[in-house]
């Protein structure tokens, strides 16, 4: 399994993208999220990926840095089935206001030759809270994290030796421990340094900061930790930045990426 960071950013950011990844294991890839829009087809080419290949999607929740990307990937995918130049089918999983506002919104936005493809050959899939599917040939149990923000789902992925589990993009809340406990990877949110909350008010936004989210790792036992949907600020800097501040409150593998970073055998 390898897993390729598109882009790492919050909502707001200019100088990266919004966060989404893609994981992959032989030729099936699951693409998490499309970020804020047409950039994601830009980043799948960055990364070396085809948008042809994403025919495994999961979409945590509505906001606009998550969902609007994937309005564009389904665009594509419809226009090049009218023309003939894709086959085979796709599928979109989300919760029952993601998928229900993905329909609506494709056939609001769509030519009515394209959207004549939604439900034919791009279907939606709703997922409900500790559900469990099959995707890219493993387990992924889709959990509500309860945000008061936007209903939104995070998921736990049974690896071959562990699991991967992403907590969206909100912090870890303590009914989410089946799921986070003893991850062999775990991706969670950090807006900014603990050192820095004062000038980028994560609480407010219902986000975490450096600290907070290493000193949930150590306490859940997760092996190795990646941190993602920061502000942007100071990209040059922000790697060692964030690894100086994690790493006195965890002590695992401490990963803060870059966009387009790919983490091969997970």
């Amino acid at each position: 399994m390898n897993l390729t960071i598109l882009g790492t950013g919050n909502a707001t950011v200019t100088h990266c993208y919004n966060t989404c990844f893609v994981l992959d294991e032989g030729d099936q890839y699951l693409l998490i999220d499309g970020g804020g829009g047409n950039g994601l087809l830009q980043q799948l080419e960055k990364a070396h990926l085809r948008w042809r290949d994403m025919r495994t999607v999961f979409v945590t929740h509505k906001h606009m840095d998550h969902l609007l990307g994937i309005l564009w990937l389904m665009r594509m995918m419809c226009q090049s089935w009218r023309r003939g130049t894709y086959d085979g089918e796709a599928i979109i999983y989300g919760h029952e206001e993601v998928v229900s506002l993905l329909h609506a919104m494709g056939n609001a936005l769509l030519s009515s030759k394209d959207s004549a493809f939604l439900d034919d050959r791009l279907h939606f899939v709703t997922v409900s809270d500790g559900e469990t599917q099959q995707l890219i040939g493993h387990d992924v149990t889709f959990f509500d994290i309860r945000s008061t923000k936007a209903k939104q789902f995070g998921f736990s992925l049974q690896l071959s030796d562990g699991k991967l589990t992403c907590c969206g993009d909100e912090p870890y809340q303590p009914w989410e421990e089946g799921y986070v406990r003893d991850s062999k990877w775990l991706l969670h949110e950090a807006f900014c340094l603990d050192a820095e909350a004062h000038i980028f008010h994560p609480y407010e936004k219902h986000h975490s900061t450096v600290k907070d989210a290493c000193e949930t790792a150590a306490r859940m036992g997760v092996q190795n930790l990646i941190l993602y949907h920061t502000e942007d600020k100071d990209l040059t800097h922000r790697r060692q930045r964030y690894y100086d501040e994690g790493h006195q409150y965890y002590q695992g593998n401490l990963y803060i990426p870059d966009d387009l970073e790919l983490f091969r055998n997970l």
